[in-house]
């Protein structure tokens, strides 16, 4: 059986290491993810040879995620499979792009049925284009910052540092908390799994190798975003948070974001904005920015 372990800051090296020889765009390869996320799915790492693996709880229960590293990945495989069996539960893989769902089929051939996860797939954009926000299709976005730059004449970006991690935190709860209002929940319910993943992610912001933003108007946190390297070229934003009452905010830290990770990492082409979760509004949100790429996510199970 695997040694599977919870994610710890002490294990961000090795995974790291794995991580970057492998080079995937998906969120799922991500130190910050594994390790913020890691109550929520029941998230479990363990390196066998030269591979990651990964076991979490997710909609279809117990699932590995596709090893990360490099060599021969059979054995790594086999060894998942096996797993499983002394598990007495179904050996299943989710989160499979599609080279990784016919590398898979060649080497077992006929053993695995597929089907897409469509609320899973990520949003990859250009990074020049969300920068710059050119051409015909981001017209609007345009007009959502220049409503934005009119009504808040004040606004001013800025890096989070450690100072200013504490303004975040309190504009996220006050963010959730207008944002229950609008609900019309009469008691503040628990803040849910983005929200702990968001403070644990803040409680080692610098340790997980974070980079953030944010924008003040009159002084006072109105948006703020969080992210960190994915690949050789995709940077992974984990966390954006904007006052919706105020026109462009969303577009205006998404954009300025978007030119400071361009400034400090030249070698980055696309920006992943992870999934839409199957929810309609935030579905709407991320193809109104026209993606250039979509991670395409499969679940495999044993036929």
């Amino acid at each position: 059986m695997i040694e599977f372990q919870k994610p710890q800051l002490t294990d961000k090296p090795w995974v790291d290491e794995l991580l970057r020889r492998a080079d995937y765009r998906g969120c799922e390869y991500n130190f910050t993810n594994l390790f913020a996320w890691s109550d929520a799915y029941d998230q479990r790492i363990a390196r066998v040879g030269d591979f990651l693996v990964t076991r979490l709880r997710g909609a279809l229960g117990y699932s590995y995620i596709y090893p990360a590293g490099a060599g021969d990945i059979t054995p790594v495989l086999s060894a998942m499979e096996a797993d499983a069996a002394e598990r007495g539960v179904p050996f299943r893989l989710v989160c499979l792009t599609q080279p990784q769902t016919q590398a898979l089929d060649a080497r077992f051939p006929g053993r695995f049925t597929f089907q897409a996860d469509r609320d899973g797939f990520d949003y990859l954009y250009d990074i020049d284009r969300l920068a710059d926000l050119g051409g015909k299709k981001l017209h609007a976005k345009r007009n959502h910052i220049n409503r934005f730059v009119e009504n808040n004449p004040s606004w001013v970006y800025e890096d989070i540092t450690p100072e200013t991690l504490p303004e975040c935190l309190a504009m996220d709860k006050e963010w959730y908390r207008r944002s229950m209002v609008r609900e019309g929940l009469a008691e503040e319910r628990d803040l849910g799994d983005e929200g702990r993943a968001l403070r644990l992610s803040m409680e080692h912001y610098h340790a997980l190798g974070l980079e953030g933003g944010l924008i003040r108007v009159y002084g006072e946190v109105v948006a703020f975003t969080m992210g960190d390297l994915l690949s050789s070229d995709t940077y992974d934003v984990h966390f954006e948070k904007a006052y919706g009452e105020l026109q462009g905010a969303y577009a205006m830290i998404n954009r300025e974001f978007a030119r400071r990770v361009r400034q400090r990492h030249p070698q980055v082409r696309y920006l992943n904005r992870e999934d839409d979760m199957g929810v309609e509004g935030l579905r709407k949100a991320k193809e109104s920015y026209y993606p250039d790429l979509m991670v395409e996510k499969y679940s495999a199970a044993l036929a």
